[in-house]
């Protein structure tokens, strides 16, 4: 079996899984592999758990005692100064920025991919940390014994302020923007991963390359297979292409999904016009 056919069978495998049993590194590893079908994933496994190995000995052992202050600054000394990874600000449209394999081998990367190596090695020692659904730009949240703070995985771990803050909204998403509690509301393993994928999505759309955005979102579908919003994406990225009967396929799931999820009936309805356009279309 190749390389890509473990990563699909991973990642169809997560899409089955509760989200807290997902494996966040392990399956950004399968979705960076399906871009890198011939590189093994061994090496890469190693180093991430070489990564949660020098964060344990800098602490005194994983599942030592260990104050919040001192566990970020374990994590900042062997990842950004230690390791040197950084956030890619020169070349931060690069696809390779949302790739874990790539992004390791280079040293720098997005947000969110950032972010999936500082949690991964945090859980390695039982710590509790977790994504946010702070916009336009990934941010994590550790926690211990009622302390928390709010850091950025793209600055070497550096802690916001809520003025930080602030300043970071308004230049991600406006200067009418304000903070909000929703911001700071935790995401599950699935959303991480979503939003990784969200980024390659995304930067296909601007180089006019649907065909290369529907292969993202069809991959997304295999680990995140009840969304809704995901599933009428695919229909209207595979009707635009041309591609009716898949289109069919992706907007009925929608329907099915979207009921029980309480979509609009107006939305529903406009999705069963499009379907019945479609099905006329291939007659």
């Amino acid at each position: 079996m190749t390389t890509r056919q473990k990563a699909l069978e991973l990642l169809t495998a997560a899409g089955a899984l509760p989200d807290d049993r997902i494996d966040l590194a392990e399956t950004a590893l399968a979705l960076a592999a399906l871009d890198a079908a011939d590189v093994p994933l061994e090496s890469y496994r190693q180093h991430l758990a070489e990564l949660a190995a020098a964060v344990a000995d800098r602490v005194g052992g994983a599942g030592a005692s260990v104050p919040l202050a001192d566990r970020v600054a374990a994590l900042r000394t062997v990842l950004s100064d230690r390791l040197g990874y950084v956030g890619d600000s020169v070349t931060y449209e690069d696809l390779a920025n949302a790739n874990l394999i790539r992004v390791i081998d280079r040293r720098k990367g997005l947000p969110v991919a950032l972010g999936i190596l500082y949690m991964h090695a945090a859980r390695a020692q039982g710590w509790d940390i977790m994504g946010l659904n702070f916009p336009g730009h990934f941010l994590v949240r550790m926690e211990q014994d009622g302390d928390r703070v709010i850091l950025d995985p793209f600055n070497g771990l550096e802690a916001q302020e809520p003025q930080d803050l602030r300043e970071l909204l308004k230049r991600t998403a406006g200067g009418e923007a304000e903070l909000s509690p929703d911001h700071y509301t935790p995401v599950t393993n699935r959303e991480v991963l979503l939003r990784l994928q969200n980024n390659l999505k995304l930067r296909h759309l601007r180089d006019d390359r649907a065909d290369k955005a529907v292969e993202v979102v069809s991959v997304m579908l295999l680990f995140a297979p009840d969304q809704p919003a995901l599933w009428r994406e695919s229909g209207l990225l595979n009707a635009h292409l041309g591609n009716l009967t898949a289109a069919i396929a992706a907007f009925e799931r929608f329907m099915d999904l979207g009921a029980l999820a309480g979509a609009s009936a107006q939305l529903l309805h406009q999705t069963a016009a499009m379907v019945q356009q479609l099905k006329t279309r291939l007659n």
